[in-house]
């Protein structure tokens, strides 16, 4: 039997939830194409959103250590790929549309610039009189706009509902603008999956890099609660911590957080009575979030990394390079744009000066962004 889409649209029907997003319920796309022959319109979104050059370029951006610190350290791919994996469990487990919340985690980090949040606060700094900048809507801006893929129209035409799920993506660290799409409601049940898996992802995963690196120890994290709590039930003593037990506990450190996600959200979602997807989207809370007493312990954990980690001497340093590079680079071009590419310049006239030169900055990798300071500001380096 061949799954037509119409075969995979009703399968989505007999298969998830009430307050779940069908494809074929769709709203449609600002362009209207015919939709694939072998996939729902959420399968097109994740595929084009794979296929675009700012989703390669994360490969070779900060999410904690930056890209020459070590092969073996999240950048801000790697990161992406297990936000999706942990959304897509996280869906299923609940009856949510798996593929539209994998979408949603694989777009939500687009838009971030070079050198992690350092990188983006910085942009913001600059950009503070010319229209601000925020990785959430520059990610949006991408897939709407600057990526140029298809001779029929700018952007990628997305989904309605990817881009609701995107512009409506919140973490303690992102703040959602959705005044575009209907501002009154909540984020769907897959938006507010990829705001918990994102929020899920980033803690472990620091942790798990920063034990990697040694600027924590298990010592240092002697008596937080959730550390406390994973490691007795993991089994694991005090001692030296080598790879196997680090991946142990970082492992169960996601098992728990997830299962107290699932949990604590069929709990709410039977509370509530919703019946569809606009009911839940109007309840005056979000329903996908741990339990108090899972927020409390990841609260504890996030301060402890806050100070122990993000606030190391040896992030803090590549933080103050990263501004600087950023702000050289900006304030360089800004006063003689004639150092821009030819294909750079040639947007001035539709977008500015300074918004043209900030969407350059904010696709440029580590790397890149390095080799490109060096060019402008190391005479021993040819331009």
């Amino acid at each position: 039997m061949i799954y037509t889409r119409e075969r995979l649209e009703e399968m989505e029907s007999q298969n998830l939830a009430v307050y779940a997003s069908r494809s074929k319920n769709s709203r449609g796309r600002k362009y209207p194409e015919d939709e694939p022959a072998y996939r729902t319109c959420f399968q097109r979104d994740r595929d084009r959103i794979l296929h675009t050059t700012a989703f390669r370029r994360l490969e070779y951006k900060t999410q904690v250590f930056i890209n020459y610190e070590g092969d073996y350290y999240r950048t801000r791919l790697t990161h992406t790929l297990e936000v999706a994996q942990i959304g897509r469990s996280i869906a299923v487990a609940l009856g949510a549309n798996e593929i539209l919340t994998e979408s949603i985690c694989l777009a939500h980090d687009l838009g971030h610039p070079a050198f992690g949040h350092s990188g983006e606060q910085t942009l913001a700094n600059l950009m503070k009189d010319y229209g601000g900048f925020d990785h959430n809507k520059q990610s949006l801006r991408i897939v709407t706009e600057l990526e140029r893929r298809y001779p029929e129209f700018p952007g990628l035409n997305l989904s309605w509902e990817l881009l609701e799920g995107l512009v409506k993506h919140e973490t303690e660290y992102d703040v959602a603008d959705a005044r575009d799409y209907n501002p009154e409601l909540r984020g769907h049940i897959e938006a507010q999956i990829a705001n918990v898996a994102d929020e899920l992802t980033y803690t472990a995963h620091d942790l798990d890099d920063g034990l990697r690196s040694g600027m924590i120890t298990h010592e240092m994290l002697s008596g937080i609660t959730l550390w406390e709590v994973v490691i007795e039930s993991v089994g694991w003593q005090p001692g030296p911590l080598d790879d196997m037990a680090r991946h142990q506990i970082i492992r169960r450190l996601i098992g728990m957080e997830v299962t107290d996600i699932v949990q604590n959200t069929d709990q709410r979602l039977r509370e509530s009575l919703v019946r569809s997807v606009e009911e839940l989207q109007r309840l005056p809370y979000n329903v996908v979030t741990f339990s108090d007493d899972m927020r409390r312990r990841n609260r504890e954990l996030k301060d402890f990394l806050y100070a122990r980690l993000y606030r190391h001497y040896r992030v803090t340093r590549m933080a103050v390079k990263a501004e600087r590079i950023i702000r050289d680079l900006f304030e360089a071009y800004q006063s003689e744009p004639s150092m821009l590419p030819h294909h750079v310049q040639a947007q001035i006239a539709e977008r500015g000066l300074e918004r043209t030169i900030c969407d350059y900055l904010a696709g440029m990798t580590d790397r890149y962004a390095i080799e490109e300071h060096e060019k402008l500001f190391s005479p021993s380096r040819l331009p």
